[in-house]
């Protein structure tokens, strides 16, 4: 793709909404590679590429100001395996965080579910009438 192409054609390009493109251009994720005539910022295939790896690390967990520094370290080089590997075990400590805690939803949904099937179909439901109570 040698073309240039707008804010919300690379933004349909990389299947994003252009709101998200316009907040990481704000955070300097991403950068307008040349400007049109009328002053439009332009984006070329480096920039496409760019906002794909941003959704790929983002899907394994990655946040954004991890993916800044998956671009270049703090020399502005490409990052070693070294360095990535303090995030990469950030990251695993968070995960194992949030699945404790889906373990521990799924637990209780279990239990509530069992006591809906021990009730009335009729009766309130306790796990309502709990949830209201809860402050």
């Amino acid at each position: 793709m040698s073309k240039r192409l707008t804010i919300s054609e690379l933004a349909k390009a990389a299947d994003i909404p252009t709101t998200t493109l316009r907040y990481y251009e704000r955070i300097r994720l991403v950068e307008p590679e040349d400007r049109s005539h009328g002053n439009y910022r332009l984006y070329g295939e480096q920039s496409l590429k760019k906002l794909k790896f941003v959704r790929a690390a983002q899907a394994i967990g990655f946040t954004l100001e991890d993916v800044k520094s998956l671009f270049t370290d703090e020399d502005g080089d490409s990052p070693t395996c070294g360095s990535v590997q303090g995030l990469i075990e950030v990251r695993l400590v968070d995960v194992e965080e949030r699945l404790k805690d889906l373990r521990h939803v799924r637990k209780v949904l279990k239990s509530a579910l069992q006591q809906c099937h021990q009730q009335k179909k009729s009766d309130c439901c306790q796990i309502v009438a709990d949830l209201r109570n809860k402050k």
